[in-house]
């Protein structure tokens, strides 16, 4: 009898840990939907068309964080879509149909962007035509390009009209590494000459950012259609190269730079809800928003939503 109640403790002592962690993750995943919700809300103030895409975080999407439940309104009404990483691909095949099903579910309401990522070049097509026949729209990058450095030769599903909006989008470029050229102008330039329904590049090019000129200049395709532009910020991960990065600042000092981005080293990961982030992030005149929305782009790729649960696992 003694030795059950001793496992039946142990047990608990170590079921505990985890069920706290989950019930920190789900709280802060409600915050995430709030976040992306006011800043959808911020930035629609000023233009009432501005697309909103978070990227990852499928759960976001669904009422109470349950993917089997029904989509959550409010996120819904803010976002024109989603975008995912990896769904089949993450150098190897590796489908997580954990995501994949939730995701289709969600094609229903609005468009899903996809990443993936190849280390073989035989995979591509396979890449290409696993996203396509769910509806995804995707983009496919090689071995030397997981940076996000380059642009693929090839477009698949290239597209003749104009977009205005997410859901014209049949293709997209995801380039918002600056390291495969040697200047702003060979960059832009290298953009405008290609037919790509959608743009996702950086706000900055090294450290300057683009102005509202050059954006706009990247908003006609080389067939003379109309595409849409989107910037790329992080909302859920603190990069210690922004313009908004203390010298003196490292893990936990803010208190909000929570832990270190496993990957990434010169990332951390907030706690998103504090004030401080918030306000560099939307809400004022000196917020990364306001800087994308002064740029004129057509909306905001938001990365790294999924902060609610690496904030809380991988200890």
């Amino acid at each position: 009898m003694r030795k059950n109640l001793i496992i039946i403790i142990l047990g608990i002592i170590l079921v505990l840990p985890s069920c706290s962690k989950e019930k920190r993750s789900n709280k802060a995943g409600i915050k995430m939907q709030d976040f992306i919700v006011d800043i959808s809300f911020y930035a629609r103030s000023f233009d009432s068309d501005f697309i909103i895409v978070p990227q990852n975080g499928v759960e976001l999407l669904f009422k109470d964080l349950d993917t089997e439940g029904p989509i959550d309104d409010r996120v819904n009404a803010a976002i024109s879509g989603i975008g995912n990483e990896g769904l089949f691909y993450e150098g190897a095949y590796n489908p997580d149909f954990y995501r994949i099903d939730a995701l289709v579910t969600f094609r229903a309401a609005k468009p899903v962007l996809s990443s993936e990522y190849v280390d073989n070049d035989a995979n591509v097509n396979q890449a290409y035509s696993e996203n396509i026949s769910r509806l995804f729209v995707p983009f496919v990058r090689t071995a030397n390009n997981y940076d996000y450095l380059y642009i693929p030769d090839t477009i698949i599903d290239e597209n003749a009209n104009n977009v205005k909006n997410l859901g014209q989008v049949k293709n997209y470029l995801y380039i918002i590494s600056s390291g495969g050229f040697t200047s702003k102008d060979e960059y832009l330039n290298a953009i405008r000459q290609t037919n790509y329904d959608a743009v996702i590049i950086d706000l900055f090019y090294d450290d300057t950012e683009l102005t509202a000129a050059e954006v706009n200049s990247l908003k006609v395709k080389a067939n003379g259609a109309t595409r849409v532009v989107l910037s790329y910020i992080s909302i859920g991960s603190a990069e210690n190269y922004r313009y908004y990065f203390k010298d003196n600042w490292k893990k936990g000092k803010p208190n909000w730079l929570k832990k270190k981005y496993e990957g990434y080293e010169d990332e951390y990961w907030v706690k998103f809800w504090k004030d401080d982030w918030r306000d560099i992030i939307f809400g004022n005149d000196e917020s990364y928003m306001k800087k994308i929305l002064n740029a004129e782009f057509d909306g905001a790729y938001l990365d790294n939503v999924e902060a609610y649960y690496f904030l809380y696992y991988n200890d």
